[in-house]
């Protein structure tokens, strides 16, 4: 079975999930601090990166939200 992540950025997963929740409903579905203060994108790939388990997170809201 093929990783429905394999290719994809995490700008882009980022993204798409602003687009789709917004930030203020992307915090109140993760917890994550960078979504509810000042959030950007930015900012937002600073911390994910640093982060596994926020990373984890974000890519499994992801693949609720938009794998097929």
């Amino acid at each position: 079975m093929a990783d429905p992540l394999h290719g994809v950025k995490l700008e882009e997963i980022i993204t798409s999930l602003v687009e789709r929740y917004g930030w203020e409903e992307l915090a109140d579905r993760i917890r994550i601090r960078c979504f509810a203060n000042d959030p950007s994108v930015k900012s937002t790939l600073k911390f994910i990166r640093r982060t596994p388990w926020a990373r984890d997170k974000v890519e499994k809201l992801w693949l609720e939200t938009f794998a097929p």
